[in-house]
């Protein structure tokens, strides 16, 4: 491969998630791609990945970047690609920022978090005519892939109405409560930042397009006043040091965890960020438990439900057809996002798919087995973003109205749960 075809890669937001990106680039694909930058609040994250690039993997430390010098970092470094995986919040401005300078862009879910950011992504992909790549690691898992295979090919026949139930646990759950995403400016809510992967499943699934959303939502179990009238008298604002946080179940030391410690409790100091702070504390202004319907243009019906506390976590969902009934189950195990190795985030414990003919016996769905996060799609979804993928009849690839697609069902679910009113998509953004 000539120098020429050697795509230059800048990460922005060396948090938890970045890691993922870094290390692939660092390591599996360092022959095809060149890792050149990184920017960041806080210069101890960017200092520990370039740590793991060059100790771990041989590679040589990039050019480091405080966030204000973003454009400065495009200017010097000359990425063709940025990836953005800062928080939530943000990603619209470095989005819009990288395309404006040039670059095309790879973003993690999701692509923003309201509807003023999603017009003006939409508004920067035209009229800078740069690519935007939204990474949905979740249609590149085997079982995911076959429930697109089974229903494109007319299993069931049309599909009139999905039922959709998504359970997070007392661990990964939990987590959403400790950390940024917990206050709604931050993340948009659970609706947005988590369901905007099973909103972009029912899209890829069912290949069609969101068009009216209801829904409502509440902290039920969460959140220091939830706490208090279950019986809960011990509080605390930070597990780290805190004697009442030794015996909560919930609480997260960091100081057990090499990487979080190194990520989080050793940067703190830098910019102030608690990465620890109690689930049943005050300032929580996401919810924990959501039910949504959405109408899609194929005229299909969706109920949805999430919940952040459940003693299991993974999915289950049954679309029903003209031709029959799928069923699918789905565990996963738990995890801490940056407590463990990337490949431990989302891996599967069991997963069955059942199909139930309209007039016959119901059969059980084969489905291959992966290796890799996110019930083997991470590894996948590398392979799409920086290797050579062979042709996909599914169009697993995710472009930015991919992603807004799936954002945009959250966010009117935020503004019905707001309003008590159904929302419309084509009155949130024009494309």
């Amino acid at each position: 491969m000539s120098e020429t075809d050697v795509k230059r890669y800048a990460i922005v937001g060396l948090g938890g998630r970045s890691r993922f990106y870094y290390q692939a680039l660092a390591d599996t694909y360092r022959d095809r791609a060149k890792l050149v930058a990184f920017c960041d609040v806080n210069q101890t994250r960017m200092d520990y990945a370039n740590s793991i690039i060059s100790g771990q993997f041989g590679h040589e430390p990039v050019k480091t970047y405080k966030a204000w010098d973003f454009n400065r970092m495009i200017e010097e470094s000359k990425p063709d690609i940025v990836i953005v995986t800062s928080i939530d919040r943000t990603h619209d401005r470095y989005i819009i920022g990288a395309m404006q300078l040039g670059c095309d862009v790879i973003t993690e879910k999701p692509m923003t978090i309201d509807e003023v950011r999603c017009q003006a992504i939409l508004d920067a992909v035209k009229s800078t005519g740069r690519k935007l790549r939204v990474t949905f690691n979740y249609r590149y898992a085997p079982y995911n892939t076959k429930i697109r295979e089974l229903i494109m090919d007319g299993t069931i026949g049309d599909i009139n109405s999905v039922h959709f139930e998504w359970l997070l646990n007392t661990t990964h759950g939990a987590d959403y409560f400790r950390r940024w995403h917990r206050d709604k400016r931050n993340s948009g809510g659970l609706l947005v930042h988590k369901a905007t992967h099973h909103f972009d499943l029912v899209n890829f699934w069912l290949g069609t397009r969101p068009v009216t959303v209801f829904a409502m939502g509440d902290l039920m179990f969460y959140g220091r006043e939830n706490a208090e009238k279950r019986g809960i008298t011990k509080f605390y604002y930070r597990a780290h040091g805190s004697e009442n946080a030794k015996d909560d179940p919930f609480a997260l030391h960091m100081e057990r965890h090499p990487q979080l410690s190194k990520l989080y409790l050793d940067a703190e100091a830098e910019d102030g960020y608690l990465r620890d702070q109690s689930v049943f504390g005050d300032g929580i202004s996401i919810e924990d438990t959501m039910a949504v319907m959405v109408r899609y243009e194929n005229r299909a019906m969706m109920t949805y439900s999430l919940n952040a506390y459940l003693p299991w976590e993974g999915y289950r969902i049954a679309f029903n057809g003209t031709k029959g009934r799928i069923q699918v189950n789905v565990c996963e195990a738990s995890y801490i996002n940056a407590g463990d190795v990337p490949a431990a985030e989302g891996t599967v414990r069991t997963k069955d798919i059942t199909v139930f003919p309209m007039f016959g016996q119901p059969y059980s769905v084969k489905v291959e087995e992966a290796k890799g996060g996110h019930g083997g799609g991470d590894p996948r979804l590398l392979e799409d973003l920086f290797g050579t993928p062979p042709p996909d009849r599914f169009k697993r690839a995710a472009s930015h109205i991919d992603g807004a697609m799936s954002v945009l069902t959250g966010i009117a679910a935020n503004k019905s749960i707001r309003t008590g009113l159904p929302v419309n998509i084509r009155d949130l953004v024009s494309f």
